[in-house]
């Protein structure tokens, strides 16, 4: 009875044994696979050349992505990952880029400054010939009772002989005029010889004496009205009129 019962115990040692190898055997269950990365964030840069420009002038914007797949700029819109373009805008202008990916979404500015263009003055009219005439042939005053030429008076004499040298058109006639002190024949006179006076200096100094005409006014036509020096002064001349 005891070696049947020594082999069955035997046997049970033994099917225990292959039991407990075959559970070492069994294999782990692995660990799950990690999660996929993330995609790579778009980059983004854009700039502009020259950045300040005159109106109407160009400058060139110039950009460069990564990781992009959709990307566009303002005022331009859609445009490759990496490029330049020409602007010429009309006012100062900031470039927005926009780079789009599966990884999101970056953007870069450029701006372009425009100088506004100066306003040019509006043109001055042009002088008719008679104003540029009131402008550079003076009257020529006289003495009390002369009709001489005085020495401070000669060089806006010559000015007016080289102005009517320069506009050879021009016709004229010289009014003899002096103050109310003497008669009125007396004055006529006397106002005959300034104007003579005048025209004798002017076609002296080039003027032809058929472009001058001469007429004596005497005390008839004053300039001024008072009775002093001051009055009086500015009525003895040789006074210039436009005639063409």
């Amino acid at each position: 009875m005891k070696h049947p019962m020594r082999r069955w115990l035997t046997l049970v040692f033994i099917l225990s044994a292959i039991l407990m190898v075959s559970a070492c055997k069994k294999k782990t269950a692995p660990p799950p696979p990690p999660p996929p990365p993330a995609p790579p964030a778009p980059t983004a840069s854009l700039s502009a050349n020259p950045d300040t420009v005159e109106k109407g002038q160009s400058a060139t914007l110039t950009w460069q992505t990564t990781n992009a797949t959709d990307v566009s700029i303002d005022g331009i819109g859609p445009v490759e990952p990496n490029g330049s373009k020409s602007v010429t805008p009309t006012d100062s202008t900031t470039y927005r880029l926009i780079a789009k990916g599966s990884g999101g979404t970056q953007d870069a500015t450029a701006r372009v400054t425009v100088n506004a263009a100066a306003v040019a003055p509006p043109p001055q009219p042009s002088l008719t010939e008679q104003q540029l005439f009131a402008q550079n042939v003076k009257d020529i005053y006289f003495d009390y009772d002369k009709a001489d030429i005085r020495a401070d008076q000669q060089a806006s004499l010559q000015a007016g002989a080289r102005f009517l040298q320069q506009h050879a058109n021009i016709r004229i006639t010289i009014e003899g005029h002096c103050d109310e002190r003497g008669t009125t024949e007396y004055n006529l006179a006397l106002g005959t010889n300034r104007a003579d006076a005048v025209k004798n200096a002017l076609v002296q100094g080039g003027v032809a004496g058929d472009r001058i005409k001469t007429i004596s006014y005497g005390k008839e036509k004053p300039f001024c009205n008072e009775s002093n020096e001051s009055c009086w002064q500015q009525n003895r001349r040789g006074h210039f009129v436009y005639e063409q």
